[in-house]
């Protein structure tokens, strides 16, 4: 585009790189940021500036915080026998948002996916396995919460297969009320409600 002014060309491929966005949005975005007040273009471009100001990883289940240990895994009023393991915080959001789980929770940032080099070293498992080993360890049932896609299944397998060396522990799956290939961050909170009742031991 090569008829538009270069402040508004680099805006539109920069917004263009965000996941989500396609070629039509990121012009519609950089139009109506265009027509907005400077004031609020500053106050959006200070927050975009500032995103990771006081954002760190709690030390226990390695969610985005701003204090470690988090909310949730302080709360005592929270079920130390559940554990919930996740691909991402924005995981853990949508299933917050749902009011179901009351457990605990453990990220491990990301997935295993051979075809992008991501084995299971990289993620945050060696974590969570000290984690459950760990004296006095409450937790007796463990939830993967994974995306229902091959790399969430070859992770869950993964999990499954290493988790099994721990006596008396449960180990169940977020029921497959998810299409196949969905993503947690996506689904609405009736069917993620569904999914958690509808867990199966695996």
């Amino acid at each position: 585009m090569d008829f538009l002014p270069k402040s508004i060309s680099k805006l539109i491929e920069e917004l263009g790189r965000l996941p989500g966005i396609g070629p039509k949005s990121a012009q519609r975005l950089a139009f109506y940021l265009l027509k907005r007040p400077e004031v609020q273009n500053g106050t959006l471009g200070e927050a975009v500036l500032r995103v990771r100001e006081g954002v760190i990883r709690c030390e226990i289940c390695f969610g985005l915080t701003s204090n470690s240990p988090c909310g949730i895994c302080s709360d005592s009023r929270r079920e130390r026998g559940l554990l919930c393991i996740v691909e991402t915080t924005l995981d853990l959001i949508a299933i917050e948002k749902t009011g179901e789980y009351k457990g605990l929770y453990h990220v491990l940032e990301g997935k295993i996916s051979p075809l992008d080099g991501v084995g299971p070293e990289d993620l945050r498992i060696a974590e969570c396995f000290e984690r459950l080993s760990e004296e006095g360890s409450e937790v007796r049932e463990v939830i993967l919460a994974l995306n229902p896609d091959v790399d969430g299944d070859t992770t869950a397998l993964f999990l499954q297969r290493k988790l099994a060396s721990f006596v008396d522990l449960r180990i169940s799956r977020i029921a497959r009320g998810i299409p196949s290939g969905g993503n947690l961050e996506y689904t609405d909170e009736a069917t993620l409600i569904r999914a958690l009742q509808g867990r199966q031991v695996m």
